[in-house]
């Protein structure tokens, strides 16, 4: 069995299914479908099924042309029916794994993901597991399932662990040239698992366990989180010294070695850095360690959206204004610039603060027509050229490169940039940095 399936995957004959077919799982499946695999997206979402079947693409980064070709080459397609996992060769899991309401690993989507596939695996297949984890989630739960069932692996199924790397809305980097990690549960399912990750991307680095995979993921992100909650240790501890965060980073970044610029803001966002940390302090608390460094960093950058609020109340006082009552405009609601990925976006915190606090509140976005607050309330993105005139402050979230900056600058009697992006321009009375 291991070398039919490393020889299917040699001529490219293996037939591959990617449950989920969001940031991650959706640009994975197309690079496969482009290197001449046969590739079926599974998906809960029959829109979205419906969707992709025709070629159209949901996010912003990735065209519709390349979905659209590979619907068109017969290589791609997707569908809502697990079933099709019993006649192909490899499966990869790529669902969401988020914290819960408590903050604590919510991995129900990929316990389902596992569920289904459960019902459909057979001899010779191989068997990855995408979705972030703590260290010791594959070898003490998806393993005892392959073997519960029967099966022996590393010899009559291959289960491997391969962190993802997507990073939304970066042009440089995508899944073509980004590094992949593999840990296999044995020899043999690692060689399995860097053989099919070199039809992906050049570069394949195993590791000597499925663990070690998955705290490489966990520590790549660990390591943003902290060194952003650095940065938003020094924007407070800066202004509190009458000095500018900004300055003090860039100029501290032309030292060429043994420095990296992080920079400060609203608050963490997006499906890893928030999310990532959590994970691996949840799991030491389970072997009685207490991980401080992360729960600090968290702590930090949880609280950026109450500082965004506070310094805009100071802002405000000093032009004789209180919070409840003025108008304000946030620009841009997305975690992360140029996509419209909302998830764990510090933009949402920073709206609901300011409804609470009787504030009149819209917002713009270019790539999120429409949100949800927690509570209920729904809106929708207005055109700031209009709107900016007549807000107290437009306060800016999330700084997308479609945004005229300078345009919004002449128009708003008071801007709050909580991104530095007006950093480079010439000083405005209207523009403070947070």
């Amino acid at each position: 069995m291991l070398s039919d399936l490393l020889k299917r995957i040699a001529e490219r004959r293996l037939s591959v299914g990617i449950i989920g077919l969001g940031y991650v799982g959706l640009p994975l499946a197309l690079r496969l479908a482009e290197q001449g695999l046969e590739v079926t997206g599974i998906d809960l979402d029959p829109g979205r099924v419906d969707a992709l079947n025709r070629g159209r693409s949901p996010f912003s980064d990735l065209p519709s042309s390349r979905l659209e070709a590979a619907v068109k080459s017969g290589h791609f397609r997707a569908t809502c029916n697990h079933g099709v996992l019993a006649s192909l060769d490899a499966v990869v899991v790529d669902v969401p794994t988020p914290l819960g309401k408590t903050r604590e690993p919510d991995v129900s989507l990929v316990m389902t993901a596992l569920s289904q596939m459960m019902q459909h695996v057979h001899h010779g297949q191989l068997i990855v597991v995408e979705s972030t984890t703590w260290p010791g989630f594959t070898r003490e739960i998806v393993l005892p399932m392959l073997t519960s069932a029967g099966l022996h692996v590393g010899k009559d199924v291959f289960l491997v662990f391969s962190p993802e790397r997507i990073d939304p809305g970066n042009d440089t980097y995508g899944v073509s040239n980004t590094p992949k990690i593999v840990g296999g549960a044995t020899a043999t399912c690692a060689e399995v698992g860097k053989a099919f990750y070199s039809l992906v991307t050049k570069t394949v680095r195993v590791v000597s366990s499925l663990d070690a995979a998955e705290m490489v993921k966990l520590h790549e992100n660990t390591f943003r989180a902290v060194n952003i909650a650095l940065a938003n240790e020094t924007l407070i501890m800066a202004r509190r010294l009458g000095l500018d965060p900004w300055e003090i980073i860039d100029a501290a970044a032309t030292k060429p070695f043994g420095f990296m610029p992080f920079y400060p803001g609203p608050g963490l966002g997006g499906h890893c850095i928030p999310v990532d940390p959590i994970y691996l302090s949840w799991k030491l608390k389970s072997l009685n360690y207490s991980v401080r460094f992360i729960e600090l960093a968290d702590a930090v950058n949880t609280n950026m959206p109450e500082y965004v609020i506070t310094r805009l109340m100071e802002l405000l006082n000093e032009r004789g204004r209180c919070l409840k009552g003025s108008r304000i405009l946030v620009m841009g609601v997305a975690y992360k610039p140029d996509v419209g990925d909302m998830r764990e976006s510090p933009a949402l915190r920073v709206l609901e603060l300011l409804a609470e606090k009787g504030a009149v509140v819209q917002y713009h976005d270019p790539h999120v027509p429409t949100i949800v607050l927690e509570s209920g309330h729904r809106m929708a993105s207005v055109d700031f050229l209009t709107q900016a005139p007549a807000s107290d402050c437009c306060v800016i979230v999330t700084d997308h490169k479609a945004v005229d900056y300078a345009a919004l600058a002449s128009l708003a009697p008071l801007i709050f940039d909580t991104r530095g992006v007006t950093r480079h321009q010439p000083a405005l009375p209207n523009t403070v940095r947070i």
